[in-house]
């Protein structure tokens, strides 16, 4: 059973998410601030935490931080009665795995915990070329990707592309990012031309029935979503 830490100062909400969360099969610890957070942390690393945002005493984003420069990399899903796209890029910039706006059902809370407990499994790898997240494969050797047994092949700028983001799925990645993991040698390009080369991965992709699993953060870059 999945050890989850809980960190929220509404003492109704936290109840609500406590019984949903041990429903679905987890085992729960709850923190009521920040600085409670931290210290069940140094007592017991959970497997993922819900952290809220707004907190007294020590907020969400600035617990995430010191975890993360303490070179902890335990998942965190973010909790925020703040809906604006600034916040949810600062949230995941920090160093959150993904954000969750309030108000939210209890039963999509459960849908994340899930998908990002998978994703923090470690990936098989059928060989020492291939990258694998979800239903996703890659294969290096062939410049092809593979979705559920249906495959397709990549030109090397949409290979460099798919093959930064299935590096960090979850993350965002700039445009720079992408470039510098497409082009073996610098070359200056164009946001057009990266976007451009996106919307064929993202097309081709959909072809073998992957749907829209490159996210876009406009103004920010791209994030590879869960492939399940």
């Amino acid at each position: 059973m999945p050890n989850l830490l809980l960190v929220d100062d509404d003492p109704h909400l936290l109840e609500v998410l406590r019984f949903a969360l041990e429903q679905a099969g987890h085992r729960l610890r709850t923190a009521s601030n920040g600085v409670q957070a931290l210290r069940a942390v140094a007592q017991q690393m959970p497997d993922l935490i819900v952290l809220d945002v707004l907190m007294p005493e020590l907020d969400g984003t600035e617990v995430c931080r010191r975890l993360r420069a303490e070179g902890h990399r335990v998942p965190i899903l973010f909790l925020s009665s703040r809906a604006d796209e600034i916040d949810r890029v600062l949230g995941l910039e920090l160093g959150g795995d993904d954000y969750l706006a309030k108000p939210f059902s209890p039963r999509e809370l459960v849908a994340r915990v899930k998908a990002l407990l998978r994703r923090a499994q470690p990936a098989p790898v059928p060989a020492a070329r291939q990258l694998v997240h979800g239903r996703l494969v890659l294969d290096a050797d062939r410049f092809e990707v593979d979705w559920a047994g249906q495959r397709t092949t990549l030109t090397p700028a949409e290979f460099g592309i798919l093959r930064t983001l299935m590096r960090y799925p979850g993350r965002v990645c700039s445009r720079d990012s992408l470039m510098d993991g497409t082009y073996e040698v610098h070359r200056l390009v164009s946001d057009r031309t990266m976007d451009s080369h996106v919307r064929r991965v993202r097309a081709k992709l959909a072809g073998l029935g992957a749907g829209e699993v490159i996210e876009t953060l406009h103004g920010i870059g791209y994030r590879l979503g869960p492939c399940t």
